[in-house]
């Protein structure tokens, strides 16, 4: 089947708000790319690893339970990430993934982003936001 990958932007979305704001210089927010994010249908959410997080600043909401392949184990959970990925943006909480871990991008956060799959070509394509044909709904 094979895998998708993509390069991603995620910025602490309170040092965004500070910003923009003039609370804080633009130099001073934190923002990485990464490469190789793993696009993961197999995960629900957005997964960031420890050492992401932590240069992110991002803030801690709880620990929580969450399944993998052995089974259910604990994590944390942290807010306030603004995820940029094929020109689409939007906030999100992240689970923490050991450090060195590959980010994972799971299918919630292509459903928000407006992203779906090409797999026999393996790369993203993003649905239209205007028109009849708009990925958004409110049915």
């Amino acid at each position: 089947m094979g895998k998708i990958t993509a390069t991603v932007r995620v910025t602490n979305q309170i040092d965004r708000i500070l910003a923009d704001r003039g609370f804080l210089p633009n130099g001073e927010v934190r923002s990485l790319t990464l490469e190789n994010a793993l696009i993961d249908t197999g995960a629900t959410r957005l997964c960031l690893p420890s050492n992401v997080i932590h240069q992110l600043g991002l803030p801690f909401i709880q620990e929580i339970d969450v399944k993998i392949a052995t089974g259910v184990t604990k994590s944390r959970l942290f807010n306030n990430v603004l995820l940029s990925l094929q020109g689409q943006e939007d906030m999100f909480n992240c689970i923490e993934l050991p450090e060195g871990s590959d980010p994972l991008i799971g299918v919630l956060v292509l459903e928000a982003l407006g992203i779906e799959l090409d797999l026999p070509n393996q790369r993203l394509h993003v649905l239209p936001q205007r028109g009849k044909d708009t990925y958004l709904t409110v049915l």
